[in-house]
């Protein structure tokens, strides 16, 4: 049973960096439902848009694969493609608690507990980056899509889903508040969003769309597109 968010709820008087420990897993799906506009969404058309562009004989990475939403909903399109996909998560909690989840999928589905940017990636079809990317280091980044692109099939896609910022400062602070006003309506409390807020500083970095669509140009995506935003949060979709 799914364990109600309530991680900030009382003061923190001294309020740590947010990190994915074991704390977090037991509650992240009702943290994640009642933060992320459209995620339920995002999940559900990961799996469909990996079941048009899978290849045969192919690997595909989830890439921060948390609790593994993004590979059983690609597992559940891929059942009739010789593919082996691939969840990759820093995080030992994270990983752990994933297995439990896909004991019994096919495809076959391989988990591994490392840094994202140490994983040796080849043979892709479909890579999902599904609210990744903005914790890795902005210097980094850069690299990470590179190898992605160079180890891509032809035709294979990425998704690139993010937290995003807006250069114009006016909408900066309409959608961010839009998206305050999204989790008080979900049952957090201004404490809530407060004390979230102040733990996520300098730990996710969030970037603009024209950054995250230049980075991909520059690293051989030729189709790129915004298949869903809403609010602060968007998704991409880049084809190789």
């Amino acid at each position: 049973m799914t364990k109600s968010d309530t991680l900030y709820s009382t003061p923190h008087p001294n309020l740590g960096r947010f990190a994915f420990d074991e704390h977090v897993v037991e509650v992240f799906p009702d943290m994640i439902q009642r933060s992320v506009p459209g995620y339920a969404t995002i999940i559900a058309m990961t799996g469909v848009m990996a079941g048009r562009y899978a290849q045969a004989g192919s690997n595909i990475y989830d890439l921060g694969s948390s609790l593994g939403a993004s590979t059983l909903s690609m597992a559940r399109e891929l059942s009739d493609r010789n593919c082996t996909i691939i969840g990759v998560d820093n995080s030992a909690a994270m990983i752990e608690r994933c297995r439990g989840y896909i004991s019994s999928t096919t495809p076959p589905i391989e988990l591994r507990c490392e840094n994202i940017q140490d994983t040796e990636i080849r043979n892709a079809s479909v890579v999902v980056l599904n609210f990744t990317l903005q914790f890795v280091p902005a210097e980094q980044r850069g690299e990470l899509i590179q190898r992605i692109s160079k180890a891509m099939r032809p035709g294979g896609i990425l998704i690139l889903s993010e937290k995003i910022r807006f250069a114009d400062t006016h909408l900066q602070e309409l959608n961010t508040d839009l998206h305050h006003a999204f989790k008080r309506a979900n049952g957090y409390s201004d404490l809530e969003v407060a004390q979230k807020r102040s733990a996520l500083e300098n730990v996710l970095v969030p970037e603009t769309l024209t950054e995250h669509q230049q980075r991909l140009r520059d690293a051989g995506f030729s189709s790129i597109d915004v298949w869903f935003q809403c609010f602060n949060f968007a998704s991409l979709v880049a084809i190789k």
